[in-house]
């Protein structure tokens, strides 16, 4: 009876273990990585319906994160500035018929107040069964640049951090790198000294065990 299968099969059958555990290694990197929110979430940068530069407002005029997100001190929520917080700068201005201020002009309605909001994209989002207060951030120390990047140096905003579950765990385990003094939160230059540092890592020591339980995010 003639030979169906080669000689090379004979050896194949020693080859499969090798060739399942490469298949294996190789179908976890692709999930680790290519599913990860590394690679789904940063760099993330939708087109939004009014082309704002936060390098012209908050680097080159100096306009500080809490005079448009006000609720972030206050709120769980940063919230974005409604349209009058924008017309009380662009409402003294005598170039309201410039094109890149349509869209504004538009939400405003002739400066009465009684147009629709702004249909901003929301960018940095945590899922909805995670709760994340923004003003106790803030009144902890922590730094816009620690999880929204350097916001001042983008002409459009865009995702700089994965913002996952073991993100904010690695910073809630080491909280130190990234406290600073609360009137420092929105300096994006700020550099921590010697003396501040000391004073960040016991600060972190206390800010350290309230979420090493489940509770302190899934409530």
């Amino acid at each position: 009876m003639p030979q169906i299968f080669p000689k090379w099969t004979n050896k194949a059958t020693k080859l499969l273990p090798i060739v399942f555990v490469g298949a294996v290694v190789v179908l976890v990197f692709v999930v680790w990585y290519w599913f990860s929110p590394w690679h789904t979430d940063v760099g993330y940068q939708p087109h939004q319906p009014i082309a704002f530069s936060h390098k012209k407002h908050a680097s080159d005029l100096g306009i500080d994160c809490m005079y448009c997100h006000r609720q972030a001190e206050n709120s769980p929520f940063a919230g974005v500035p409604a349209t009058e917080t924008c017309m009380k700068c662009h409402e003294l201005q005598n170039n309201k018929e410039n094109y890149s201020l349509r869209g504004l002009m538009a939400s405003w309605q002739g400066g009465n107040g009684a147009g629709l909001p702004i249909p901003w994209k929301r960018i940095h989002k945590a899922p909805d069964y995670v709760y994340f207060d923004h003003s106790a951030h803030i009144k902890a120390g922590v730094g816009c640049i620690s999880c929204h990047g350097d916001i001042s140096d983008m002409e459009v905003v865009r995702q700089t951090k994965p913002l996952s579950m073991g993100w904010c765990i690695d910073c809630h385990r080491n909280p130190a790198p990234n406290l600073r003094p609360v009137a420092e939160v929105t300096n994006m230059d700020y550099q921590q000294t010697d003396a501040h540092q000391r004073i960040a890592l016991e600060r972190g020591k206390t800010l350290h065990a309230p979420v090493e339980s489940c509770s302190g995010c899934h409530r």
